[in-house]
């Protein structure tokens, strides 16, 4: 093999790993409306809930004509593939610490019009995810951006009606603050939630199995439908 054909078949190899990046990152918009990013971090416990992806991509099925792609994608914050999901999901009971490449992506993301879910698993507004999350949204965008969102907000009327955010199960377990939290807070970029952070520790109750749901009086999973579509329409 001479000099010519090295570089030839280097090239090669190259533009055939980018375009596996890019399928991975991007998948064919005339194939799916929307794929379930769960971003990865390196200060905390990131991997919670593993059911819990499958669970809503069922209900998204199920209930909505988005072409759903049945994958969950775990994606690094560091990773710019990051900027290009539709929505993502960030969860963990630990630190939350970003690094200088996680904060910029993070922060950049919010700004173009990405949508992030963040569920503190604690359910603890004086628990370490909490305080150290708080801490890193008033870093990256103010320390008065984090808000609590009205209970009438367009968020709980996106597909099925809710006078607020669903209780769950798990706020008065023993584990966390004992208190039911009546409300979400949410960081809005130019009229439209950015980042919808919950202390309710969504993920936990909708952790099981997808085939479940059938014993259930209401399928708790219908708030994460509301949130998707917000994600996905406003």
């Amino acid at each position: 093999m001479n000099k010519r054909q090295f570089l030839l078949s280097v090239s090669s190899l190259a533009a055939s790993m980018a375009l596996s990046r890019n399928l991975f990152a991007n998948p064919d918009s005339s194939t799916y409306d929307f794929y379930f990013t769960r971003l990865s971090y390196e200060s905390g416990d990131w991997e919670v809930d593993e059911r819990m992806p499958a669970n809503v991509l069922n209900s998204l099925i199920e209930y909505t004509s988005l072409r759903v792609d049945i994958r969950e994608r775990v994606i690094p914050l560091s990773d710019p593939q990051m900027l290009q999901s539709p929505f993502c999901y960030l969860a963990g009971h630990r630190l939350v610490q970003f690094t200088p490449q996680e904060a910029e992506n993070f922060k950049r993301y919010v700004e173009q019009g990405g949508f992030v879910f963040v569920d503190d698993c604690n359910h603890d507004i004086d628990g370490m995810f909490a305080r150290s999350f708080e801490r890193q949204m008033a870093q990256l965008f103010g320390p008065e951006a984090l808000q609590k969102i009205a209970n009438d907000h367009p968020i709980y009327r996106s597909f099925f009606e809710f006078d607020g955010p669903p209780r769950t199960s798990v706020e008065l377990n023993g584990w966390g603050d004992d208190l039911v939290h009546n409300y979400l807070k949410a960081i809005v970029i130019n009229g439209r939630i950015g980042v919808l952070y919950s202390n309710k520790d969504f993920g936990c109750e909708w952790d099981y199995d997808f085939r479940n749901k059938r014993w259930l009086r209401v399928d708790n999973t219908k708030f994460a439908v509301n949130i998707v579509m917000y994600a996905m329409t406003a």
